[in-house]
């Protein structure tokens, strides 16, 4: 399939530009097929779309204040932008720059008056840096002075404090993702009270989001596309909930499209099964894709062409998802991180 394939116009007032009290977004009901069903729902009723036995794994994964400015030494006057993506090691991270141009291995960046970093390399706008600071304190440093890394289409200050909180699930703990798992931002204490109530299984898992789920795909072929990688983990008491939902033929629910990513590269990486542990994953989805063990997808609304759309494209259908961003627009639903949500239940 093309990138052109994924296109669709969206009206930039459809694009929620802060967020809502959790719980009170809208969502579609979808429910795939060559004449898809969709029906227009609140968020309060998602534990209706919910059954008796289904197993919901959340990803536990918390955004971390990942954006600084750094000024390079003897240039007090211009400060760089700096994202940072992954963690090489303790102490060492890879980070987006802007104006990358500006830096060369060697230069010694200064972010505060306790925190500097040398620059150890430089490519096609990425860094490598050694903070020279013990782990532990670095990472309270970090938390001290970053910003909260808003995505670009939010046109707004990115700097509010409230914005920490906000970008943030209720359910977050695991420290290590530059981005919110958007589409569990919608959920309250209550909610989940109310869904555990009927019965319905709560497991966790995590992975965290990096740059690679928001790579823009350049590649006129999607196939041509690559993923870069993102850690993911899967403790033991929900690798045990998961097998035995899916030997007892259960409903598995995902919460987001990198909860989907992280149990169906774990189900690869367990040659068939999900496994406690760690690892990493550059799984592409597309249409054509096999899943294995999603049944049904809470997911928000994505960016044309993006990897995302492709991802519930091979989960719902093609046709369906393009019927479905029709009616959303027309309906004017609200798209993207701070917008409303869709639920995709596969007919079993």
């Amino acid at each position: 399939m093309l990138r052109s394939d994924f296109h669709y116009d969206l009206p930039e007032e459809l694009i929620a530009q802060d967020p809502r009290p959790r719980g009170a977004s809208r969502m579609m009901v979808v429910v795939p097929g060559a004449d898809p069903e969709l029906a227009h729902r609140s968020f309060q009723d998602f534990p209706d779309e919910l059954n008796s036995g289904d197993l919901l794994v959340l990803n536990d994964t918390r955004v971390f204040p990942a954006r600084l400015f750094a000024r390079p030494k003897g240039n007090m006057k211009n400060p760089i932008e700096i994202l940072l993506t992954r963690e090489l090691e303790p102490a060492r991270w890879e980070a987006w720059c802007r104006p990358a141009r500006r830096v060369r291995p060697g230069d010694q960046l200064a972010f505060s008056d306790t925190l500097q970093a040398e620059v150890e390399a430089r490519s096609e706008g990425t860094i490598t840096l050694r903070f020279a600071m013990e782990p532990l304190a670095l990472r309270n440093e970090i938390e001290r002075i970053g910003i909260t890394p808003l995505p670009p289409y939010i046109k707004r200050p990115s700097t509010r404090p409230e914005d920490r909180e906000s970008y943030q699930t209720v359910y977050a703990s695991a420290s290590g993702a530059i981005a919110a798992p958007t589409a569990g931002l919608h959920f309250t204490d209550p909610i989940l009270a109310t869904i555990a109530s009927k019965g319905v299984q709560i497991a966790r898992i995590t992975l965290h989001v990096g740059i690679g789920t928001f790579k823009t795909v350049e590649a006129e072929r999607i196939d041509d596309h690559r993923m870069d990688s993102e850690r993911y983990e899967v403790p033991a008491s929900s690798a045990d909930a998961i097998a035995t939902a899916m030997e007892e033929g259960r409903r598995i629910v995902a919460v987001g499209t990198t909860t989907v990513r992280a149990l169906e590269s774990a189900w690869r990486a367990g040659n068939g099964a999900v496994r406690e542990g760690k690892g990493e994953t550059s799984i592409f989805m597309y249409p054509g894709f096999d899943f294995k063990v999603v049944s049904a997808l809470l997911t928000n609304f994505h960016l044309p062409e993006s990897t995302l759309l492709m991802l519930i494209s091979a989960f719902a259908g093609v046709e369906t998802i393009r019927s479905a961003y029709r009616e959303a627009i027309a309906q004017k639903y609200f798209f993207y991180s701070y917008g409303d949500c869709m639920f995709i239940s596969r007919k079993q």
